[in-house]
């Protein structure tokens, strides 16, 4: 496990259709995340808060909702990651909307292709995040990022990273999927996109779903997370401006992140979705910064190292 971990903060909810993600930062870090990892011996630098357009607030044109702006954020966001990543450094992204998603894969893509890594990216979501402008009447650019970053989109999203299509479908598992559009249904098994929905974690357990969706994971593998906070069931995780019921209990969503520490290849992270505005005393920050540190080693049994 990489010791060295930095924190970016991307404050934007410019991909959302609520607003509010983009205090998510400063959420997680009122919620003591920096010191919560320095309490694993990981070496923790914060490096502030990325700087980029103020939303506008404007309806979608062409299909597309502040275009110009979310490729701003994400290009400024893939450059950032890009840079910690070449320092032989662990990124933690701190959102924002899922839009981020783009420039944060977009970053590890280039520098697996730089280093001869495997990718393997896990999607923790409600959402599949498969639209596209011909598929979804909102525009926000939220609901986008997996498709974007697998070549469907506007060129000024595609593009970023130097490669089009950043990545392929076959390097994802989605994970926790419950609220899913028709056409991005068919979009979605199109592409072959590897989906563990609730249903499946449902019918055979967030062990069993773990073992699959890490299978393959090995000492050439760089491991990037990708965690929308409403991945969580809103009865625990209030704090997002997307809920669906029925998601991962407390206890699975533990399991999930203590399955992915016990591989040893988490090697980059995104926390997304957070929405202060809509949380209960920063409740679902707290539970966000909880899930983490098990992503980092922190084991609810007394386990022999």
């Amino acid at each position: 496990m990489q010791l060295d971990i930095s924190l970016i903060g991307v404050p934007t909810d410019i991909g959302a259709g609520a607003r509010g993600a983009s205090m998510g930062p400063e959420a997680l870090r009122v919620a003591g995340l920096a010191a919560v990892l320095e309490s694993h011996g990981l070496r923790v630098t914060d490096r502030g808060n990325l700087n980029g357009p103020a939303n506008p607030w404007l309806p979608p044109i062409e299909g597309y909702r502040h275009l110009a702006e979310v490729a701003a954020w994400n290009q400024a966001l893939h450059t950032a990651m890009h840079a910690e990543l070449r320092q032989g450094r662990l990124p933690i992204v701190l959102g924002g909307d899922h839009c981020l998603g783009i420039g944060s894969i977009s970053a590890v893509a280039r520098h697996c292709r730089e280093t001869g890594k495997k990718l393997r990216v896990l999607w923790l979501d409600a959402h599949a995040d498969f639209n596209t402008a011909s598929l979804t009447p909102s525009g926000n650019i939220h609901g986008m990022p997996v498709a974007v970053l697998c070549g469907h989109g506007p060129e000024p999203l595609t593009g970023i990273g130097g490669q089009t299509p950043a990545i392929t479908a076959d390097v994802v598992r989605q994970i926790g999927i419950r609220s899913v559009d028709a056409g991005e249904k068919r979009l979605v098994h199109e592409a072959g996109l590897e989906v563990f929905d609730m249903r499946y974690i449902d019918e055979m357990g967030m062990r069993h779903t773990m073992e699959q969706a890490l299978l393959g994971v090995d000492e050439n593998t760089h491991l990037h997370v990708s965690f929308d906070v409403d991945f969580l069931d809103p009865e625990i995780a209030p704090g997002v401006g997307t809920t669906i019921p029925g998601g991962p209990t407390y206890r699975e969503a533990q399991l999930c992140m203590e399955m992915i520490a016990d591989t040893g290849r988490l090697a980059s992270l995104d926390v997304m979705e957070l929405n202060p505005a809509l949380d209960v005393r920063n409740r679902t920050a707290e539970l966000a910064v909880d899930l983490i540190e098990s992503l980092f080693g922190k084991s609810t049994l007394m386990r022999k190292k």
